[in-house]
């Protein structure tokens, strides 16, 4: 197939890029590089060894959306563009609302006057708020949030799932878990701006130097070491998980279908930690601070939809992750060059 990846050059877009490639689709990239630097493509059409096209704008852009797919034969999309921090949306929902509905909408509308109806959406874990039982199952009503950022991703998932019932689209709603790690080279992995709001690229600069010391919001949570459980996931497992995906759209017997991507255990923050030391060969300096408000003790996906229905599975384990993570940060300290 001949896939169009909106938000392709961002961290979790450009590794499922590679995957594309690698299982033999066509790939071309839509990206604003609001989130994300043009350094990436170059990188990608290294690994790669073929040249990626590049549409340079915001998908919220109806007119620059529907040349793109007249300019562009795409067979499918893999939708990952939006904006993303939890934080920032509290302090800018509108800006959130705006860009994550309206770049969703703009891209399916662009595809029903182009007759493209496989659709693959970059969810979230999120979506069961807080009061959810754990493990998270894909069954679980009904869907809320409790940021700007999370409701964004419930009202995505709605509005795919209504076009598919409209008999318009067929669409995975693939809701992930905590992706971390990088590609095995270290030539692309995570570089977030600013302060990082996860857990693993904060470790990763203060290994590296940028960062002082990790803080730990935490060590009283009802879990065996006092601090928070998540479900962490290598973003190579997480892009073999929307290839599988993209694939067997078209063999679902439903419009639209919800899978988790996850291990299907926790690992606390200490935890994930001390890989980070193995994997770095010394200790870390760290913190421990006050609870963060809306941080939950503990959770993790049943991932056995995924599983049965996608064949799909993680294959990389915690110490992977940090390796993988360490082997990018370490070549490259500031993340990506701005040029």
């Amino acid at each position: 197939m001949r896939v169009l990846v909106s938000g392709g050059a961002g961290y979790i877009g450009s590794h499922t890029v590679l995957s594309l490639i690698e299982a033999g689709h066509d790939v071309v990239v839509v990206d604003d590089f609001s989130n994300s630097k043009p350094a990436v493509i170059g990188r990608l059409e290294s690994l790669a060894g073929q040249h990626i096209p590049v549409h340079a704008f915001d998908l919220a852009d109806h007119d620059k959306t529907e040349r793109l797919f007249a300019a562009e034969s795409i067979d499918a999309v893999v939708h990952f563009a939006g904006l993303k921090a939890v934080g920032e949306s509290v302090a800018k929902p509108l800006e959130y609302y705006a860009n994550n509905i309206g770049s969703t909408i703009s891209l399916v509308r662009a595809m029903r006057r182009h007759d493209v109806r496989r659709l693959v959406f970059s969810s979230s874990a999120t979506v069961y708020g807080e009061a959810a039982p754990v493990p998270y199952v894909e069954t679980y009503e009904p869907l809320v949030a409790s940021s700007p950022y999370g409701r964004t991703k419930v009202m995505n998932e709605q509005v795919l799932a209504d076009v598919a019932a409209a008999g318009e689209l067929h669409v995975a709603l693939l809701r992930y878990f905590n992706p971390v790690g990088a590609h095995a080279s270290g030539t692309i992995g995570e570089d977030p701006q600013g302060i990082p709001n996860n857990l693993m690229p904060f470790i990763a600069q203060v290994a590296v130097g940028r960062r002082e010391r990790l803080s730990v919001f935490g060590d009283d949570y009802p879990t065996a070491d006092g601090t928070c459980l998540r479900d962490y996931i290598h973003v190579e497992d997480l892009a073999a998980g929307h290839v599988a995906a993209l694939e067997h759209l078209g063999a679902m017997a439903e419009p639209v279908r919800a899978f988790n991507l996850g291990s299907g255990h926790g690992t606390s923050v200490l935890e994930l930690l001390r890989a980070f030391e193995r994997a770095i060969g010394r200790e870390l300096p760290y913190e421990v601070v006050g609870r963060r408000p809306g941080d939950l003790p503990a959770f993790w996906a049943d991932p056995s939809r995924a599983a049965d229905e996608l064949g799909w599975r993680t294959t990389r384990s915690v110490d992977d992750m940090c390796a993988d993570t360490w082997r990018w940060q370490s070549q490259n300290p500031q993340g990506f060059p701005d040029a």
